[in-house]
């Protein structure tokens, strides 16, 4: 069992959790996930590990409560514990021979940008934090982007904070006015990738995107997450998760990421008539 030992609400969507788990906490890199499962009747899902203390032997998580699992684990409470936690899976973030970077965040891919841009950091490299978000309401991490990152630029669609525009208008705000970037990274929304990546194209720089995609086993046996990156089926769990942005076949990955939609609304929209609130068993 994988105890909760910490547990904070970022926003009313947002959750962060610290987990015990020392065997993944020890050989754990940026870039990497886990696979978790809440109880012995629940389904795997992939998170990426926002932190880990390999001292403290714990691991760090980042979710939003919109499918079955995260909606099972947002009512676990700090002393409770997942069944199972394994990892660390997928290959770690590329950092060699890098000196400046963008990394630009949507959404709740936020969550997962502040690993990439942190460790980056830590690691001597130069980082431009660009996190987008709907409003002010939505807003994650500022205080720890803030801390781990050189230069925070946060955006929202309605101007409540920050600047209002979209990602991409400050990104290329930011290479028009003469930063060299090695290398731009985009996390969040595939459409937002999709678009950030054209631009570092458009530009001449090197983009790499973090996918995500449905998981089962995390070893590419399940074929759950095949993407196509160049014209060639390539997976998310052992080949990623992230990959030369300028690749990524964007049509087929969007489809692919939206055809559990119903089921998720279905899920979101359940109330169990025992509890009161959100409970299953597969």
């Amino acid at each position: 069992m994988y105890k909760i030992v910490k547990k904070r609400k970022l926003n009313d969507a947002m959750t962060w959790l610290v987990i015990e788990a020392p065997l993944v906490a020890r050989k754990a890199k940026p870039g990497q996930f886990i696979i978790l499962r809440t109880d012995e009747y629940g389904e795997r899902i992939p998170l990426t590990m926002a932190g880990h203390d390999s001292e403290a032997g714990t691991i760090d998580i980042i979710y939003a409560a919109v499918g079955r699992t995260t909606m099972l684990m947002d009512q676990l409470e700090e002393g409770d514990a997942l069944a199972d936690v394994v990892g660390p899976l997928g290959k770690p973030t590329e950092m060699d021979g890098l000196k400046k970077v963008a990394v630009v965040g949507g959404g709740t891919g936020n969550a997962l940008a502040y690993p990439l841009a942190t460790g980056m950091h830590a690691a001597g490299i130069e980082v431009d934090m660009i996190a987008g978000f709907k409003n002010k309401d939505m807003v994650i991490l500022e205080d720890e982007f803030r801390a781990g990152t050189d230069n925070l630029y946060i955006t929202t669609d309605d101007g409540s904070h920050g600047e209002k525009g979209f990602t991409t208008d400050k990104l290329k705000e930011l290479i028009e006015a003469g930063n060299k970037y090695d290398e731009i990274i985009a996390v969040g929304p595939p459409v937002m990738m999709k678009f950030v990546c054209r631009i570092a194209e458009e530009y001449g720089i090197k983009s790499v995107a973090s996918l995500t995609a449905y998981m089962v086993d995390g070893t590419g046996m399940c074929g759950g997450c095949r993407c196509v990156i160049g014209g060639e089926n390539k997976f998310v769990c052992v080949d990623g998760p992230e990959f030369d942005g300028s690749m990524v076949d964007w049509d087929e990955l969007i489809k692919r990421n939206s055809f559990y939609k119903e089921q998720e609304k279905h899920d979101a929209a359940h109330i169990c008539r025992l509890t009161g609130g959100v409970r299953y068993h597969d």
